[in-house]
């Protein structure tokens, strides 16, 4: 039995939600520890949580990808934000159906 080909629409979806929840990872580790840093830098505490900074920063200890983290974490947003535009795009184009015996969007009031 042959498989229909996906439409591109139902190829954005599925690509969009297998890489989404893997992208949106580094993108809120940056979001949390930049945002916590800041906080113990304005407290005075930064000395004690630059462990915050090196995460935030992509230094991982035992593996550090600084050189690279930023890119990274610029392709994943990118990423996210072409494919889910492209999906929004996608659902507002689609014509409106009306059931006709549907009364809900009706103007009509008994």
């Amino acid at each position: 039995m042959a498989t229909k080909p996906l439409s591109r629409q139902s190829r954005f979806r599925q690509i969009h939600r297998v890489l989404a929840p893997i992208m949106v990872l580094p993108i809120l580790l940056t979001l949390i520890t930049g945002t916590s840093y800041q906080i113990a830098d304005l407290s005075g505490q930064d000395k004690a949580f630059d462990w915050l900074l090196q995460l935030h920063k992509g230094n991982f200890f035992l593996i550090n990808l600084e050189s690279i983290y930023v890119f990274l974490n610029a392709l994943g947003l990118l990423f996210l934000a072409v494919t889910g535009i492209a999906m929004w795009n996608q659902v507002r184009r689609r014509p409106v159906r009306h059931d006709a015996g549907s009364e809900i969007g009706s103007s009509h009031h008994h």
